[in-house]
């Protein structure tokens, strides 16, 4: 792996070096003092990700992850930076995939590095990764878009009511929650509820993130046959939902249940990035998928070689969103590859799906013996009366 490090601090460079010399072995690490001598070293060197310090002189932080985006798209952008201004931090927050603060702990920078390309492999569409690698935030419904939209501008704004606007969309969680577990706004680690992120980044961030740096952009009504944003909502919703009481019911521990919320919530939204940024391929997708009645997953794996399923795990991954999350959106239709043996959100996501997508079918067409594996078949009857309300 190819990591670019920038800073203009020769200081700071050298005590990378030392700091990540055990990674001499994995990764061929190069340094560039400034932007300017970052962007000579790329246009000769192919770079799988750049760290880069954001107040610098000339080219600083933002502009020059502006310039990887354009130039370089598959290149994963992270930030390593003191505690910056927020309106540099505003710059930042579209082209960077995450912000780590100084001084960073190695296995944090590590792990950081590693964990944003871990899903590189499981797309080979070099035009995909560059797709999903340059986007900044995802489309939302126009009606939330606007009424959020109005509400910051007005002067009694609730952080309640925008908490819940935010949360009630597929967009719009997935970019908040990019914000709070990244270094963005030096938060508290490991947030996985919208409304909780939307509290602690308070109406003073939110609203210049919304109205200038535009952080949240509004769909357009681009034509996808078969394709409706606000059907893929009111499932993501449904199968949130299902997933929470299904965790309930399994786990004791709160993040399980946290997670496997917001898991259901975004485990479709690679269909949204295929559907927006590929209309007419995605079009096609889902007209050979209702002719012949195949799983959608599998023809978009022979058209794209991926499924929605990676195309959304790729993105919340450079996100920075927690791992059991980015694990369960990449393999909520085939659970087993995951290899994990234990009740996760992955599981609690993989049922609530089937279960929604197959009301009354008491859960026949689940992978049983992935579920066996982890003894839950005997209460398979039960997840299947969440759905009707009998449990």
């Amino acid at each position: 792996m190819q990591v670019l490090f920038v800073d203009d601090e020769p200081n700071v460079l050298s005590g990378l070096r030392r700091m990540l010399r055990q990674q001499r072995s994995v990764w061929n690490m190069h340094f560039a003092n400034g932007g300017e001598a970052a962007l000579q070293w790329l246009a000769e060197h192919e770079c799988d990700v750049i760290v880069t310090d954001m107040r610098m002189p000339g080219i600083d932080g933002a502009e020059l992850l502006n310039r990887v985006s354009e130039l370089y798209p598959k290149t994963v952008r992270l930030v390593l930076s003191g505690q910056s201004e927020h309106e540099k931090i505003f710059r930042a927050v579209g082209p960077a995939h995450q912000f780590m603060s100084k001084p960073c702990d190695p296995k944090l920078l590590v792990n950081t590095i590693e964990r944003a390309c871990g899903l590189h492999g499981q797309l080979q569409d070099p035009k995909l990764k560059g797709l999903i690698s340059q986007l900044s935030s995802l489309p939302s419904l126009p009606k939330v878009y606007s009424d959020l939209v109005k509400d910051l501008e007005s002067e009694d704004a609730s952080i309640e009511r925008i908490g819940k606007q935010i949360g009630s969309d597929v967009a719009m969680t997935a970019k908040v929650l990019q914000l709070v577990n990244s270094s963005f706004f030096g938060l508290p680690q490991r947030v996985s509820c919208p409304e909780h992120a939307v509290s602690l980044l308070g109406l003073n961030v939110i609203r210049p993130l919304v109205l200038t740096a535009k952080a949240f952009s509004q769909y357009e009504n681009v034509s996808v046959r078969g394709f409706k944003l606000q059907k893929l909502i009111d499932h993501s919703l449904s199968v949130a939902m299902l997933a929470r009481k299904i965790a309930e019911m399994e786990s004791s521990d709160p993040h399980t249940v946290e997670d496997s919320f917001i898991a259901g919530m975004v485990h479709d939204i690679g269909k949204l990035i295929l559907a927006h940024n590929l209309p007419g391929d995605y079009s096609e997708v889902i007209d050979s998928s209702e002719q012949t009645s195949i799983p959608l997953h599998v023809i978009e794996r022979k058209v794209f070689n991926a499924s929605h399923a990676e195309v959304g795990a790729h993105l919340l991954g450079l996100w920075g969103l927690p791992h059991p999350i980015v694990e369960a959106v990449a393999f909520h239709h085939r659970p087993s590859d995951a290899n994990n043996d234990r009740f996760s959100p992955l599981t609690a996501v993989y049922l609530a799906d089937q279960l929604n997508h197959h009301p009354g079918s008491n859960g026949s067409d689940c992978d049983h013996d992935y579920l066996d594996s982890l003894g839950l078949m005997p209460r398979l009857d039960r997840f299947a009366t969440l759905t009707t309300g009998e449990a």
